[in-house]
């Protein structure tokens, strides 16, 4: 990329993206052979374009590059529909991990020092609908097919927050199956909703020192064990150790 492409907006948005990494992956991964005019360099850059402007399409992305800017940027004056298809269906989707947990890294680096707080990490699912015609492995229902994400999202000091660790599996996966892959840190705080619910994990992670906050369901038993005693002026409700299960367990 050259240093005019890096001092504007598009630039910048590029930049944390180490090139050096990139160039290696994509000769491994040979994903420029016979490759003339749109390089992965070029079409990353289109794809961060897409994402940042919320292009819906690749037409729509197609008609973009008429744009003087975007051409310079991207080092194209215009590249056709089945194009941008084929290079997208061809992408080695390991190119795109490589590149993530390089910049997760970047941020860990920058931040490790300087953390003054505990963090707090979300973990969350969101499941991805695919046609189940064409994707038969991925049912979850009579009519449906998907793949789930599982995404871990970290919140630092002043706002700041970034995606720190993704799986992926079939729809049909539980989130709570996933519990022992996304909790791995013990210096931070981990949230997540009532499908990661499963007291024996609970239990577990609690006797290895993990901190994790989770909603409880409505069948949920809870025995108060000891009530701590609050500060005077305290804007706590209540400081209670409690045995937590249900009515089975």
């Amino acid at each position: 990329m050259d240093k005019i492409a890096r001092k504007n907006s598009f630039g910048q948005w590029f930049s944390p993206i180490n090139l050096k990494v990139l160039d290696e992956n994509v000769k491994t991964m040979k994903l420029d052979f016979y490759t003339k005019k749109l390089t992965t360099e070029s079409f990353l850059k289109l794809l961060l374009f897409a994402q940042l402007k919320e292009v819906e399409s690749l037409h729509a992305l197609g008609d973009c590059l008429f744009d003087d800017q975007l051409q310079k940027a991207v080092n194209l004056d215009s590249i056709s529909i089945s194009q941008l298809s084929r290079r997208l269906n061809g992408m080695n989707p390991d190119l795109f991990q490589s590149l993530f947990l390089d910049l997760v890294g970047q941020i860990h680096a920058k931040t490790h020092y300087t953390k003054r707080i505990m963090p707090l990490k979300i973990i969350d699912s969101s499941t991805l609908p695919l046609n189940l015609t064409n994707h038969r492995w991925a049912k979850f229902r009579k009519t449906k097919a998907g793949v789930k994400l599982h995404l871990r999202l970290v919140f630092m000091e002043k706002g700041t927050s970034y995606p720190e660790k993704a799986v992926i599996t079939t729809a049909n996966e539980h989130d709570r199956g996933q519990l022992e892959i996304m909790v791995d840190d013990k210096e931070c705080m981990y949230v997540f909703d009532r499908g990661y619910l499963d007291y024996e994990r609970f239990d577990r992670l609690t006797d290895d020192g993990y901190f994790f906050l989770s909603r409880l369901r409505k069948n949920a038993v809870v025995r108060e064990v000891y009530d701590f005693k609050l500060p005077e002026g305290s804007s706590v409700l209540s400081d209670q150790m409690v045995l937590i299960g249900t009515t089975q367990n």
